[in-house]
Formats: C-alpha cells, sequence, structure tokens
C-alpha cells in the first residue's frame, strides 16, 4: 500500500464499496447477523442462554423433531408438537354447591390435521389449596361430536394443612401422563363408541380415531381441564397440555430436546462476539507492533520481527486445544488465546508499509521539528494505515470464528453457552449424520459458512479500495 492508497477519502472509499457487488452482499449477511442478535436480545427468552444444558429446562419439547416446516412435503403429514398453557385457553368461572367452591374450567382449542396419530400427550396443572382438597376432570369433545371423559382424581394432598376459616395453603404442579392408569380406566368405558376395536391402553390412539374408520380423525378438538375448588384462597396459578408430536417449531430440536432455532439465534451475538473482539484486539496489536518494528529499525526491527517468526511457526490448533485443556473453556479464555495467535500476520504487513512510510517527507519533517517517537508512529503512520486495517479486520473475522467452531466441535469449546461450533459437537456425538438428523447439522453449518463468506466479502473489497495494486471490484 502506498502514500497514495492511503490519502483515499472516507466518502472515495464509501463510494467505491457501494459499487462493489460482493461487499454489498457481504454487508447484507452482515445486517442479517445484527439483526438476529438484536432479535435474540429482545424477543428470545435470557433464561434459554442460561438453561442451554439444562435438561429439564426444556422437558415439554419433543425428542428430535424435524423442523415443522417440512410437512409441507411429500409423503403422510406429521403430527405437529403443541404445547399450550392457560395464556392459550379460554377461562371460565362458576359457583359451586359449598359456600366458598368454585368450578374454573380451561378449555383448549387444537387443529389437528396429522396424517398419524401424537405420540402422547400430558395435562399440566399447577394450584395454590389448603387441607381440603381440589378434583381435577378432563374432558375431550371430537371433531365428530362425541365427548369423552379422560380423567377425574383429587389433587395430591398440600403438605400445608389449612383452618377450618381458611389459612396458609401450598402450590402444587403435576403433570398426568397419557399412560396414567386413571385415564386408561376412564377410556374402558368408550370402547363400544368404535366400530374398530381400540385399545385403551393406547389413549392418543383412542382419543384421536375416527369411531367408524380405522384411521385419524381430522379436525378441531378441545381439551377441557376443570378444576373443582373448596377453600376460598384456593387458586388456579397455571393449566395446560402437550400433545407429542414428531415435528415442532423452525429448526427442530435436539437428542435433549432443545428448540434448535433457539441455540442458532444465540450463536449469532456469540460468533459475532468472538469474531469482531478477535480480530479487532489481534489487528491492532500486528499494527503497532509492526509499525514500531519497522520505524524503530535496526535491533529493535530484529528483535521483535524474531519474535514474531517464533509465534508465526507455533502449530496454532494443537496448542489452542493444550490451553483450553490445562487452562480453561471459558469463551473469555478462547477469545485470548486465540488473539495470541492472531497478530503475526498483520505485524508481518505493517511492518513493510511503516518502512516505506518512514521515509515519507512529513515522517522526515516531523522528526526535524523535534517529536517524539510516539507522536510520529501515533499521528502520522498508523492513520495512514486505518483503510488497511479495517479490511484487515473484516478477514480475519472468519478465522477467529472457525478457531472457536473448531475448538467446540472437539469438545473444547465454552459447554455453558450454545455455540453453533458447540451444536455441531453434540450433533455428531448423537450421530445425528448417521440418523438422518439433519436438520440438527446443516443450520449451524451453514450459518457459520455465511458468516465467514460476509466478512471475507467485505474485507476482500475494502482490500482492492484501499490497495491501488488489486483489481477494483
Amino acid at each position: 500500500m502506498s502514500s497514495a492508497a492511503a490519502t483515499l477519502s472516507k466518502s472515495q472509499i464509501l463510494r467505491e464499496f457501494r459499487r462493489s457487488k460482493s461487499a454489498l452482499i457481504g454487508a447484507g449477511i452482515l445486517l442479517g447477523l445484527i439483526l438476529m442478535t438484536i432479535y435474540s436480545a429482545v424477543a428470545v427468552p435470557l433464561e434459554s442462554y442460561r438453561q442451554w444444558n439444562n435438561p429439564n429446562f426444556w422437558i415439554d419439547l419433543p425428542k428430535s423433531a424435524a423442523p415443522a416446516w417440512t410437512n409441507v412435503g411429500f409423503g403422510p403429514k406429521m403430527p405437529e408438537h403443541f404445547i399450550l398453557h392457560a395464556k392459550d385457553a379460554s377461562i371460565s368461572t362458576s359457583e359451586g354447591r359449598g359456600d366458598n367452591s368454585r368450578i374454573i374450567t380451561y378449555s383448549y382449542n387444537v387443529n389437528f390435521n396429522a396424517d398419524l396419530y401424537p405420540s402422547d400427550f400430558m395435562l399440566l396443572y399447577s394450584a395454590k389449596y389448603g387441607s381440603i382438597q381440589p378434583a381435577l376432570q378432563a374432558d375431550v369433545l371430537r371433531p365428530d361430536g362425541k365427548e369423552f371423559r379422560i380423567y377425574f382424581a383429587p389433587l395430591p394432598p398440600s403438605s400445608i394443612a389449612s383452618s377450618s376459616n381458611g389459612g396458609s395453603s401450598n402450590e402444587f404442579s403435576g403433570r398426568i401422563f397419557s399412560t396414567d392408569s386413571g385415564i386408561v380406566g376412564n377410556l374402558r368405558g368408550y370402547v363400544n363408541t368404535f366400530a374398530y376395536r381400540q385399545d385403551p391402553s393406547r389413549p392418543q390412539v383412542m382419543i384421536f380415531a375416527d369411531s367408524q374408520q380405522n384411521q385419524v380423525l381430522k379436525g378441531t378438538y378441545t381439551i377441557r381441564e376443570t378444576f373443582f375448588l373448596f377453600g376460598k384462597d384456593d387458586s388456579v396459578t397455571d393449566s395446560g397440555v402437550i400433545l407429542g408430536g414428531k415435528v415442532y417449531g423452525l429448526m427442530g430440536t435436539d437428542e435433549l430436546r432443545r428448540d434448535l432455532a433457539t441455540g442458532i439465534l444465540w450463536g449469532a451475538p456469540v460468533a459475532l462476539f468472538i469474531g469482531l473482539t478477535v480480530s479487532i484486539a489481534s489487528v491492532l496489536i500486528g499494527l503497532i507492533y509492526g509499525v514500531i518494528a519497522g520505524y524503530k529499525g535496526k535491533r529493535t526491527d530484529e528483535g521483535l520481527m524474531r519474535i514474531n517468526d517464533i509465534f508465526y511457526s507455533l502449530p496454532t490448533l494443537p496448542l489452542l486445544v493444550i490451553l483450553s485443556v490445562t487452562i480453561g473453556r471459558s469463551i473469555f479464555l478462547i477469545t485470548g488465546f486465540l488473539v495470541i495467535f492472531g497478530w503475526v500476520g498483520m505485524a508481518k504487513i505493517s511492518r513493510s508499509l511503516a518502512l516505506q512510510l518512514k521515509n515519507l517527507q512529513y515522517v522526515e519533517a516531523a522528526k526535524l521539528m523535534g517529536q517524539s517517537d510516539a507522536k510520529i508512529i501515533f499521528r502520522h503512520i498508523i492513520p495512514q494505515l486505518l483503510p488497511l486495517t479495517f479490511a484487515s479486520i473484516a478477514i480475519a473475522v472468519p478465522s477467529a470464528i472457525l478457531g472457536e467452531a473448531a475448538l467446540s466441535f472437539l469438545g473444547l469449546g465454552d459447554p455453558s453457552i450454545p455455540t453453533w461450533g458447540q451444536i455441531l459437537h453434540d450433533a455428531n456425538s448423537a450421530g445425528a449424520a448417521v440418523r438422518g438428523l439433519w436438520w440438527w447439522i446443516v443450520p449451524p453449518g451453514l450459518m457459520i459458512a455465511l458468516t465467514g463468506l460476509g466478512f471475507a466479502l467485505i474485507g476482500n473489497a475494502m482490500d482492492a479500495i484501499v490497495n491501488p495494486r488489486g483489481k477494483r471490484m
């Protein structure tokens, strides 16, 4: 890079950037990553980031479910996984026969149009009550007008007894699975409703089967949970229905039931943090290091560049593996490790440019005026290299992201946070490729490739603009 290239104004650089198709494509990819980061911070619950490796947090989701949009293709339409809570229900309240008794009904509508039966279902509840146990009744109104009472039983006794005039109460949460003996026993009374023999031990099949034909009954189902409360302070804090399916969400789920769309979204800010932090720190360190070496010359230059050569000759990936195993796998430590090995290339480039710039007239004039070496370096030389610096930062981002992804894929990344490399590591450990779980592999791999491509396009375009010997794009 000559001094003529260094004197390009900001408006000239911006104008050339806008003319470059590859630069605009890269900027579009970067904008998409920024929008993903903003959406993750605003719309995705932070708890999903903190609890990424907590299986209990994802217990309501299906295991290894394909994305919901795969149902658009050929073949039988798979049942979709539904998760409904109190906010999704229509709620009605009526007075009971006793003074303090009440009846609260939560009605859930499910439009079921799959060609296969649900895998299972669950009834969820959470209630506060004292010594008098509330009762829960569950009914299903089918599209053909038939209504099945599938469950009726009191809730478990409260651990804190209340006094007769309504004292303290305890909150209890529970789940009633489709295999519950109460559900199986209630469904035995409806066996004669079907023209074909139905097995009550498979409630998810019996409830969703056509009464005249041995096939799935499609249409809108209404599932009602009715709570009979007998205490003045008794209340229902939550209710819900989970209908098990084979497809779920935009990206599906993995073996641990985690929503992969959440992991892909949270991976964007992590990738940008790692890529930009490592590239900015590495380029700035290499820039200052190389300029000092080139400007000072002689023994200083010789000593600094021998150190640079030592770092340049080190095998990066094996050393990163050793550092991760011996020191730690925190995302901040990994970022620091990548910076340690990322500055050497920029140091060589900036040194060669500093050797040219230090002989220019305005630098010689600054020396004659008595300005210190530090002032000359930071005021007269480094500003001339800033256009190249921005291009180098963009070019260095993909290698930083790939470095973290490589460590995570080897199982040496930060296990506490969702990254694209960590998702690929989990997929590889679970044999996702052999099992055909492509949605666990393709999206994170594609995001790594797109992110690297975007920054590479921006960096190459910037390099062509600020380097007069490169082709204008």
